[in-house]
Parts: C-alpha cells; sequence; structure tokens
C-alpha cells in the first residue's frame, strides 16, 4: 500500500504520522501558537525530528462553529508557509488543509504534494477534478454539514454504514477522473455526537474492506476531553490511546499534534503484530 508524493514512494504498510501545523488564530488548540516564521519552523523541526512523514498545514480553522474566512484570507496565511518550509527543510511532504480547489492548486504550485479535504469535495465542487488535473494523494474526510453548523444536533441511522457508503460513492467518482491516491479519513468531531465517534471507532477495521489506506485524527479532540471532563490540553494520553486502537484495527496515518508519542504508538503495535 503506497502513495506517491512529489515522486515519491510512500509505503504506508508500515503507518505513518503526520504533524499538524494550524497557522490559524482561532484552532480548537493550538490556534495562534505559530504566528512568526521563528515558531513555525522551530515547531515543524520538532515534527519532523521526532518521526513525522508529513506536515498538514491548515490556514482555515474547521473547529465547531469557527469563523468564515475568504479564499484570499486563506491564501495569504497559507502560501508564505509552504513557501517558508520548502526552502528550509529539504524533500519536506506537505499536505494542506483545504476544502477550496484553487487554494489546493496554488498550495500545490507552491511545493506541497497532498490535499487533505475536510467536506469530501461537498464544498467546492471543483475539487475533484482539480485533484485529477494535479494527480496528488487526496485525502478524503466525510463530515455533515459545515465546520458552522456541523455539530447541530447531527443524526444517523447507522453511522457506519452511511459513512461507508458515502466513501463507497466517493471513491467511485474519483476513480472515474482517474485519481490514483485515496487515503480515508472517517472525519472524528465533524458532525458526528460523542455516541456516533466511538461506534466509528468501535468499528474502525470495516472501512478496511474499501481497500485504502485510512487516516486517523484523534488528537485531542472533544470527543475524549467531553468523555473525560478535561480539556485539550490534558489529552494527550487519551490521544494515545485511541492512535493504539485505531493502529490495531488498520490505521495507516495518525494525524496528531504530538509527534514522538503518534511514534511510539507505532513502534509498539508494530512489535505486537
Amino acid at each position: 500500500m503506497t502513495i506517491n508524493c512529489n515522486g515519491k514512494l510512500i509505503d504506508l504498510n508500515t503507518p505513518k504520522v503526520m504533524g499538524i501545523l494550524n497557522v490559524t488564530p482561532d484552532s480548537f488548540y493550538d490556534g495562534g501558537k505559530y504566528h512568526s516564521d521563528k515558531a513555525i519552523l522551530k515547531q515543524t523541526e520538532k515534527m519532523l525530528l521526532h518521526g513525522a512523514t508529513f506536515i498538514d498545514i491548515g490556514a482555515y480553522s474547521s473547529r465547531p462553529n469557527a469563523k468564515h474566512i475568504s479564499e484570499e484570507e486563506e491564501l495569504k496565511r497559507l502560501l508564505p508557509v509552504i513557501d517558508l518550509l520548502v526552502k528550509n527543510f529539504k524533500n519536506i511532504l506537505i499536505s494542506t488543509d483545504t476544502f477550496r480547489a484553487n487554494v489546493a492548486k496554488k498550495s500545490i504550485d507552491y511545493g506541497a504534494c497532498m490535499i487533505n479535504d475536510i467536506s469530501g469535495g461537498e464544498l467546492d465542487k471543483n475539487m475533484f477534478k482539480t485533484i485529477a488535473d494535479l494527480q496528488v494523494p487526496y485525502i478524503l474526510m466525510h463530515m455533515k454539514g459545515t465546520p458552522q453548523n456541523m455539530q447541530k444536533n447531527p443524526v444517523y441511522n447507522n453511522i457506519v454504514e452511511e459513512v461507508f457508503y458515502y466513501f463507497s460513492k466517493k471513491i467511485n467518482t474519483l476513480r472515474d477522473l482517474k485519481v490514483n491516491d485515496i487515503i480515508l479519513d472517517v472525519g472524528f468531531g465533524f458532525g458526528k455526537t460523542l455516541e456516533h465517534n466511538y461506534e466509528i471507532l468501535k468499528n474502525l477495521s470495516f472501512f478496511n474492506q474499501l481497500n485504502l489506506p485510512l487516516l486517523i485524527g484523534t488528537s485531542r479532540k472533544s470527543m475524549l476531553y467531553k468523555l473525560l471532563n478535561g480539556k485539550p490540553e490534558d489529552m494527550l494520553n487519551a490521544t494515545s490511546v485511541t492512535n493504539t486502537i485505531a493502529l490495531l484495527n488498520g490505521a495507516k496515518i495518525l494525524r496528531v499534534h504530538d509527534v514522538k508519542e503518534a511514534m511510539e504508538c507505532i513502534t509498539i503495535t508494530n512489535q505486537i503484530k
């Protein structure tokens, strides 16, 4: 199971870590932390040294009830950071966290190699064609609604089956467009109640039937701190627990704030496998 990033084949038979770099002022955990070149370079270097294969840059906060920003503002935040990292870290593999096709295209032009779309093409109808034209790996996430309304009473008859059916339809569309590298993200916390999130986690191995790599993002999310009556900054141990469960059920990429601990989860699960 491999994906092609800038001509480099990445073997996902051994799970990989994607480090989160939010360059937003309002992300739920690290918003506003990385507002200078020095802070951005320091955090990126730390994540790479700890073993991150990918760095995922987000310039549009997708936390529940997040403020909507324009495409121009997203590009203004994003492109200088991609440029900074490409110039300072040789062969860095950058993923762009965006649902906008034009932002996706421009970020690839600047040196990113992968697109992480929280909306699965729902918020920009040009996204799938753009990905097909760019021929870059595409992270297809499930979300019900938008970041502004996704947590307002989401309802499912059978969440596992509905997310599986959603993926099946989207995969067929992408394959028809000749998109080669598709990664699936069940979208923990995106249009899902606490119970929905744990129902998906319990049945995560069900999605292995789709024969595509699974990316898991539970890092410090509300599904953890609401259950445990804590705060995001206290959820490192809980994140490691869910990462371990995910790895044992077939996850191939862990998208995290804390790379070192995620790598430890991979090392231990690999040992027992």
